[in-house]
């Protein structure tokens, strides 16, 4: 694994009950996994986790807001949504945030179509 900050340590601390946890440098920040999906992104000093239709209404009742980024002379909003800040105190209250994000990641994965092999 690549040498850390202290903050992205923390956060693999705090997520670690949920499973086997790691984090890859991604676009000047980092990408947080669980058992090799990733749910959580930390970008400009924050941590944001992944969202979707089912969970995206807990992070808005919390007063969390999605991260965005301009891209292409547009500004795109993704599926991670910031940590409500009294998550980040301890595992016990960062796990239901993480298991939604994990549970969030998982379901994208399974929706996904499996490619077709070509014939040769």
């Amino acid at each position: 694994m690549a040498a850390q900050d202290p903050f992205v340590a923390y956060l693999l601390e705090l997520v670690s009950p949920l499973g086997g946890v790691a984090a890859r440098r991604m676009f000047g920040g980092w990408g947080i996994y669980v058992d090799g999906a990733m749910i959580g992104l930390v970008a400009e000093e924050a941590f944001y986790l992944k969202t979707d239709g089912e969970s995206r209404a807990a992070f808005e009742a919390a007063g969390s807001s999605p991260f965005v980024f301009e891209g292409r002379g547009r500004i795109v909003e993704t599926s991670y949504w910031s940590v409500p800040e009294q998550a980040l105190d301890a595992p016990d209250a960062m796990r239901p945030w993480a298991q939604r994000a994990l549970d969030a990641a998982r379901r994208k994965a399974a929706a996904k179509k499996p490619r077709r092999k070509r014939a040769s």
